[in-house]
């Protein structure tokens, strides 16, 4: 998926049926496998808020709503891709169910730092 196909992928994939359009959607841009493992042993476990952060770094694109207050069919995004992110999920039954939020890493003077970008928006995993 490419940043500009953000509109036509949430039509194609029904993410707005029946709801008003939604200001944020995020996709993951890797094979449903990789994602997986976030819960199944690659991910840490934060137990202040029962989140789980990805150790691979993965590239998202998130699309944003245009036009704000749109109601469906009238929903139109603008993709932006990110790149090196710590994807932080909610897992049930070792399945990544909400996408909670990304955090870029920075590498300087050996250590890392991470800030929190985006959150709250709905995973939907590129196939």
């Amino acid at each position: 998926m490419q940043p500009y196909q953000c509109t036509t992928v949430i039509r194609e994939r029904g993410i707005n049926h029946n709801t008003p359009c939604k200001d944020t959607n995020t996709f993951i841009l890797a094979n449903e496998g990789k994602v997986k493992a976030i819960c199944n042993g690659q991910g840490r476990y934060d137990q202040t808020n029962g989140t789980t952060k990805s150790v691979a770094k993965f590239r998202i694109v998130r699309c944003d709503l245009k036009n704000n207050g749109a109601r469906k069919p009238k929903c139109q995004y603008k993709g932006t891709l990110l790149t090196n992110r710590i994807v932080v999920v909610k897992c049930e039954g070792k399945l990544p169910v909400h996408y909670y939020g990304d955090e870029m890493t920075f590498e300087s003077n050996n250590a890392l730092l991470f800030f929190n970008l985006c959150t709250c928006a709905v995973c939907a995993p590129q196939q």
